[in-house]
């Protein structure tokens, strides 16, 4: 469907991610994408159309390692969702990335085992169901329900950068 394109952006804001796919969401579904931005941005790989959602800070949870040694512990952050944009049409997907340093969180299969199977489609070996006016509160609500609060110096590092964005 979309060939490789080495020139695009792989992390993007909620904000960019409306601009380059939101043409035909509807106002409400802007506003509750926006709703992620303080928290949360977009990655992709491979696929340019299919966005994995991740929290701003990359903050590091511990998990079971993966090999052999079931004992051991390791670190990795949470991916919250995984978004696709198929024929303008945005899809949350049943699962995210998932490698050494990334691990889907808990409540992504919440969110689409929760969803209605109605336009549900298949795509690049993913099952997606589409979002809409009728789920995105849902969907948006459970997201910031898992995903926690940005720090105080995270706020602190915006507020200077915006601030000297407007001096200039």
């Amino acid at each position: 469907m979309f060939n490789k394109n080495y020139a695009r952006k792989s992390n993007i804001s909620i904000k960019m991610f409306i601009k380059e796919f939101g043409g035909s969401f509807t106002e409400h579904m802007k506003e509750r994408l926006m709703d992620l931005e303080v928290r949360c941005f977009l990655t992709r790989k491979d696929i340019a159309y299919r966005f994995d959602l991740k929290h701003v800070e990359h903050l590091q949870y511990e998990c079971a390692a993966d090999g052999e040694d079931s004992v051991a512990v390791s670190s990795k952050e949470y991916a919250y969702g995984q978004f696709v944009v198929i024929e303008e049409n945005l899809y949350f997907s049943e699962s995210c990335l998932e490698n050494k340093d990334i691990m889907q969180s808990p409540m992504v299969s919440t969110i689409y085992n929760a969803l209605d199977s109605e336009g549900s489609i298949f795509d690049e070996g993913r099952n997606l169901k589409i979002l809409n006016d009728k789920n995105i509160d849902f969907v948006v609500d459970s997201i910031l329900s898992s995903c926690p609060e940005v720090s105080e110096a995270y706020r602190d590092i915006v507020k200077g950068m915006i601030s000297r964005a407007n001096n200039k």
